[in-house]
């Protein structure tokens, strides 16, 4: 299947077109009243259905008609919206996802089930609607009697050549339009080729129609939903019915159209939908790629950036000043290439965000709470990758929130709490790197419950002192759980551990706060990109390595005086605090003499902070992330290698577990002490 591939073509759309319909759906629960979100919710029904059924997807098409159909009458006011409709819907709206992915699929017994519910929800609405508007209205309209409270349209369209061969037939819009009041349809056929010119394929006729409705304007363009990016429309109000001639039109329609107005064009409406042109220029500025191109781009570029880094060493160690002018040129290119490729790869984490509106409404029917979700900074933008991988972690996080953090209904009000429990989903960007934080007013997190697991599990010693930090983190070991029962949503333990580490194979970190009774925040600290990042390249030993240059706060000299006075405590004093170090010499076990004038990079990530002893710093280096091989999983101190300008490996050093070596070598020394 290509890329070109029509019916790839439309999965997409149909998918974009089913999660606006399930946002849609989430708000009207939330405000039943609001007229603007029961519209958007039909128009991506009607337009699900028509072109479900254009690309053969007739299952699909003959479910959400049904759907449709209940939707038109909560519009048309025959009958009002609510939870039940809403519920029954939305539920629907998954059964649509199943028929998108396989339409040749046995679906009969689910569809069943779904419009029994559907028809229960829409049958006990209508009957409670006495206002509902007669049928023979309809047929008032079209008869050429008078309508009450009626306006007269003009219109003026035309569709492109090729609308036949994708499948529209004008013929079935004028009837739409037939259906909507009286109506007079004039057609314009000079645009009509000589016969020796005429391709039969092509469409050359358009249209002009007098439309007496009391439908709103709405309805009218409801009619070319299809195609109203691609055709020209003029559309304006004539003057009210009762100031025009009453006669039937003449058999000149033109003429008479004409006579009440002109020029079309020499009043535009400021509600009038922007013209073909208009909005095709609007389309062409964005375009669909397919995500695996845009992977390979950024392997391409990723070669390119190492070849550069070549170059440029190549250059500096040659005497010819037009290399080295050269060299520099295309390092500058290749700097606004890779920074276009990163912003490229970048999405709003709105698209991440959106998918958890559907998973609370959904528990918070399953568990009886009142759950209100909140999305902060949805305009984050983080690599594409970063957003993939990220969906699991916060599902888990989201679902442990809402079954662990957040009481029961009755629990809140007994502790003074608004009944709705608070979930916030909030992101926002700090250097290079993206904070979201998950966020409950909840019971928060006992401690005491978290140290009597941790010791039943063996994961700590009876009565061991830790920091508040370091007892909370318990709470992403294997296996560990507080929760007194298994539910559906949790107490297995297997959630929060593959957090853990999805979060570390991100080069990420997890920072947690709570206070009892009141809440907890979880904070995911993720590097915006995992392809190419700006790396601090140091030496130790004969070895080179890569610092990430966002952990890095500042680097200092290590006198052999201080070296010698702080061997049996690794701290240095920087700024009336004491930092601890860690010599990389002997973590990797060099077996070389240290250099006189070594060097400590401190690193930090967020509060937390450790010096590297290196013997030397060699500046800064634009890394290509490489992965490393399955025989080095296991080797936690790196997150990956990238090749250097002169063919050498450098591996890249692993912040997060840095720190945490650090740490423990603190805790030893202080227990020591």
């Amino acid at each position: 299947m290509n890329d070109l591939d029509p019916i790839a073509v439309f999965r997409t759309e149909a998918a974009e077109q089913l999660e606006l319909i399930e946002a849609g759906l989430l708000d009207l629960m939330r405000d039943l009243g609001d007229r603007a979100q029961i519209d958007t919710v039909f128009r991506g029904l009607h337009t699900l259905k028509g072109s479900g059924s254009m690309f053969g997807f007739d299952q699909l098409a003959a479910f959400t008609h049904h759907c449709e159909t209940a939707f038109d009458r909560v519009r048309k006011g025959e009958a009002p919206a609510t939870k039940e409709l809403v519920g029954a819907v939305l539920d629907a709206q998954g059964h649509m996802q199943a028929l998108l992915e396989n339409p040749n699929g046995d679906h009969e017994a689910m569809s069943s089930v779904l419009l029994e519910k559907l028809r229960l929800a829409v049958g006990a609405n209508g009957a409670s609607t006495a206002s509902a508007p007669a049928p023979t209205e309809v047929g008032a309209a079209t008869s050429g009697t008078a309508i009450s409270g009626a306006k007269t349209w003009l219109l003026k369209f035309s569709l492109p050549a090729n609308s036949m061969a994708n499948g529209t037939n004008p013929l079935g819009l004028l009837d739409e339009l037939r259906e909507l009041g009286k109506c007079h349809v004039d057609a314009n056929i000079d645009a009509i080729p000589a016969l020796q010119d005429l391709d039969p394929r092509d469409l050359h006729m358009g249209w002009t129609v007098q439309l007496t409705t009391d439908k709103p304007r709405s309805e009218i363009e409801d009619v070319f939903i299809f195609v109203m990016d691609d055709m020209t429309m003029e559309l304006r109000e004539l003057q009210p019915p009762q100031q025009q001639s009453p006669a039937p039109v003449t058999s000149s329609p033109q003429k008479a159209i004409t006579e009440v107005s002109p020029k079309v064009t020499s009043q535009p409406d400021t509600g009038k939908p922007q013209p073909a042109d208009a909005k095709g220029q609007k389309q062409a500025d964005n375009v669909r790629i397919p995500a695996l191109r845009l992977d390979e781009m950024m392997d391409r570029v990723g070669e390119l950036v190492i070849a550069q880094s070549r170059l440029s060493q190549m250059a500096n160690s040659a005497a010819d000043l037009g290399l080295r002018s050269v060299s520099e040129e295309i390092e500058r290119l290749a700097g606004e290439l890779r920074d276009t490729m990163m912003v490229l790869r970048m999405m709003p984490v709105t698209s991440l965000f959106s998918r958890f509106r559907r998973l609370v409404h959904d528990l918070a029917r399953e568990t009886g709470k009142d759950i209100e979700l909140i999305t902060e900074g949805e305009s984050t933008e983080v690599d594409k990758t970063v957003i993939d991988r990220l969906a699991d972690p916060l599902v888990h996080l989201v679902r442990n929130s809402i079954d662990h953090g957040l009481e029961s209904p009755e629990d809140r009000i007994a502790a003074g709490k608004p009944v709705s429990g608070r979930v916030i989903l909030s992101a926002h960007q700090t250097g290079s790197e993206v904070i979201i934080s998950i966020k409950d007013d909840g019971r928060g997190i006992d401690r005491q419950k978290v140290r009597a697991k941790a010791e039943a599990n063996g994961l700590i010693q009876p009565g061991a002192q830790l920091a508040d930090k370091e007892l909370l983190q318990l709470i992403f070991q294997p296996g560990f759980s507080t929760a007194e029962k298994v539910t559906n949503l949790s107490g297995r333990g297997v959630g929060m551990d593959v957090v853990k580490k999805t979060i570390e194979t991100l080069r990420g970190s997890i920072d947690i706060a709570s206070e009892f009774g009141k809440g907890s925040d979880i904070a995911l600290r993720i590097p915006l990109t995992l392809a190419i990042i700006d790396g601090l390249l140091v030496r130790v030993g004969n070895g080179r390595y890569v610092i990430p240059l966002t952990a890095v706060e500042e680097c200092l000299e290590l006198s052999v005086e201080q070296d010698l006075r702080s061997r049996g405590r690794s701290f240095i004093s920087l700024r009336d605090d004491l930092v601890p170090f860690l010599r990389l010499r002997e973590l990797f076990r060099t077996g070389t003499e240290p250099d006189p004038y070594q060097k400590v990079v401190v690193i930090s990530t967020g509060s937390q902070r450790v010096g590297l002893v290196v013997d030397q710093i060699i500046g800064d280096h634009q890394t290509v992330i490489k992965s490393m091989s399955k025989l080095h999983d296991h080797v936690s101190t790196f997150s990956g290698a990238t090749i250097l300008g002169d063919g050498n490996v450098a591996l890249i050093l692993d912040v997060v577990h840095l720190i945490a070596a650090g740490q423990h070598q603190e805790a030893q020394l202080r227990a020591a002490g």
